[in-house]
This record gives structure tokens, sequence and C-alpha cells, in this order.
């Protein structure tokens, strides 16, 4: 198991990757968080469900 020390050396490099690249695994988690309270709500039958338009129609 890696002490507290040894993963705030790694947090530099995450940082510089996230400045570089953007924070993916942040922005799934916020999509997954926004899916599934968009699904809840449609289960409930609190709000419709918005289908994607067919790009060939």
């Amino acid at each position: 198991m890696k002490t507290d020390s040894t993963r705030n050396e790694e947090l530099p490099i995450y940082e510089s990757l996230i400045r570089e690249r953007g924070d993916v695994v942040e922005e799934a988690r916020v999509v997954a968080e926004e899916t599934q309270h968009q699904v809840t709500q449609a289960l409930n039958g609190h709000a419709p469900v918005r289908q994607e338009a067919d790009p060939e129609q």
C-alpha cells in the first residue's frame, strides 16, 4: 500500500497531464452522474426522456 507522501509525489505528474489533456476521468464522472439522474427522473415519471436526433432523418 502506498503512503500519502508517495501519492503526493505523483500528483504533480497527474496535474500536468490534466492541464495538457483535460480531466477525462472527471468529465466521465459528471456525465455518468447526469445520466443517472436523468434515468432516475424518467423512471419515476418526472421528466421526459430526450432522444437524440437521428442524423439520417
